[in-house]
């Protein structure tokens, strides 16, 4: 019976022991409390709020020309930032009424956007009225450098492209490729990077060969694909053998220039999946840079008063070959001759 009763406190003793054995260190709560912070951080970053972008465009964001440019950049900022997590972007496309493409810059700035942009001339009169009206609200327009900071505006970005830089290097490339002394010009509305664009083309054209002819033809609209044809066939049958244009309506004037087998150089964004064997360079727009300094301002508390200008020299212009052309050695040589001059300064572009 003893013999019993001390192995029934001899089994308490050792249950008492294991028991202290699997009881928590005394900072055991500090570990607690780390763990509640790491848990309190997560929620934190889960619940953090993404940064909102939204864009009225005067045409899609797949036109291979002036809307598809900033939206590539803002979408490449997205991917920058984590996805769509950290920014949102909203975007309103085809907006030919300029009353149309006002009510919706209202509508996103009310709807609380951190960033509205009017990506046409053509909004400027109504973004600033909006602008007026929301005052913690950044907004931002092109092509322009027009910021509203002599009317007391500090919410509202600008920006435009250099783009008679390009525009003179691909003048410069088809005075190279052209045969027949005549060359052949697309424009949309004589304004903005449009007119840039192709004044700087000429002066790249009448730089290397002063005979050729260089014939203008301006549609007066940015998005009809049908004049762009038009004048196109024009070109082609007064003996253009090079082509070139601006603005969305070019998809109409580079099918003609495939159909003829007339090599073309584009602008704003890449042109070549239109005609993979004809197109021989694009000056690219890249406003990643751009916009990554707007979000940086407005995450700093500036809200605008900022006027952005894309260059050769700070690479927001880029001319790149299309490796489907066989671009003879001289001719890209050539090309990246003006692109360093234009940087160096020792080339300048003359504006008409």
């Amino acid at each position: 019976m003893k013999k019993r009763l001390w192995l029934i406190g001899l089994t308490i003793v050792l249950a008492m022991a294991l028991a202290a054995c699997a009881a928590p260190a005394a900072d055991a709560p500090a570990d607690d409390n780390a763990a509640a912070d790491t848990e309190a951080a997560g929620s934190e970053d889960a619940t953090a709020e993404p940064f909102r972008v939204a864009i009225v465009m005067p045409s899609t964001i797949t036109d291979l020309a002036w809307s598809q440019s900033m939206y590539d950049g803002l979408v490449a900022v997205q991917s920058e930032m984590g996805g769509e997590g950290a920014m949102e972007i909203a975007y309103s496309e085809n907006m030919f009424n300029v009353a149309d493409a006002a009510a919706a810059i209202r509508d996103y700035a009310a709807d609380g956007y951190d960033l509205v942009m009017a990506h046409g001339t053509q909004y400027g009169n109504s973004m600033f009225e909006v602008a007026t009206d929301f005052p913690e609200t950044s907004f931002a327009w092109g092509t322009a450098i027009d910021t509203g900071a002599d009317e007391g505006y500090e919410n509202v970005f600008a920006y435009e492209a250099n783009a008679q830089e390009g525009g003179y290097v691909n003048g410069v490339i088809a005075a190279m490729i052209n045969q027949s002394g005549v060359i052949g010009v697309v424009g949309p509305v004589e304004a903005g990077d449009a007119k840039l664009y192709i004044d700087g083309f000429v002066a790249g054209v009448k730089a290397t060969n002063p005979d050729i002819d260089v014939n203008i033809s301006y549609t007066g609209n940015f998005g009809d694909t049908a004049l762009a044809a038009e004048a196109a066939n024009t070109h082609i049958k007064a003996g253009a053998d090079v082509l070139t244009g601006s603005a969305q309506q070019v998809v109409g004037a580079v099918g003609v220039a495939k159909e003829a087998g007339v090599p073309w150089l584009g602008t704003q964004s890449a042109q070549t999946s239109l005609a993979p064997d004809l197109v021989i360079a694009n000056q690219l727009y890249d406003w990643t840079g751009t916009i990554n300094d707007m979000i940086s301002k407005i995450n700093a508390g500036e809200l605008g008063g900022t006027a952005y200008v894309l260059t050769l020299a700070d690479g927001g212009l880029v001319v790149e070959f299309n490796d489907g052309y066989a671009t003879p050695d001289d001719v890209k040589a050539a090309a990246e001759e003006a692109v360093q001059g234009i940087i160096d300064g020792s080339i300048t572009v003359e504006m008409e």
